[in-house]
C-alpha cells in the first residue's frame, strides 16, 4: 500500500513557475515508477511526465517538453514537477501516480496506475 500527498499547487500568473512535490509513505518507494497527471475541468485526466525508479529516465507528454522537469529524491521519498512558463491552459489538478508493475516506457493510462495522491490545484491566470 502506498499514500500519496501532493504539495506545492497555487495560483500563478501566465509565464510563471511552481514546483509541485508528492511524498510517499512507502519504504519501497525506489520500486516505483512515478509519474504526474493533470485533470483540467471538464477534460479527462492526461499523463504529465513520468520517472523511472531510478531517475534515470523521463517522459513527458509533448506539450511540456522544455518546460516542465521531472525529478525525484529516493532518499526522502517524493517526487517533484518543476513546471515553468505555464500557460492558463494548464489550469488543471495535478496528481501524483505509482505503480509497482509499471514497465518502461512508462504507460500514460490512467488506469496503469494503481495509486493516487488526492491532487493538488494548479491555477494560471491570463
Amino acid at each position: 500500500q502506498v499514500q500519496l500527498v501532493e504539495s506545492g499547487g497555487g495560483l500563478v500568473q501566465a509565464g510563471g513557475s511552481l514546483r509541485l512535490s508528492c511524498a510517499a509513505s512507502a519504504r519501497t518507494f525506489t520500486l516505483y515508477p512515478m509519474a504526474w497527471f493533470r485533470q483540467a475541468p471538464g477534460k479527462e485526466r492526461e499523463f504529465v511526465a513520468g520517472i523511472s525508479r531510478s531517475g534515470g529516465r523521463s517522459y513527458y507528454t509533448d506539450s511540456v517538453k522544455g518546460r516542465f522537469t521531472i525529478s525525484r529524491d529516493n532518499a526522502k521519498n517524493t517526487v517533484y514537477l518543476q513546471m515553468n512558463s505555464l500557460k492558463p491552459e494548464e489550469t488543471a489538478v495535478y496528481y501524483c501516480a505509482a505503480d509497482l508493475h509499471l514497465a518502461m516506457p512508462m504507460s500514460t493510462m490512467t488506469h496503469d496506475y494503481e495509486y493516487w495522491g488526492q491532487g493538488t490545484r494548479v491555477t494560471v491566470s491570463s
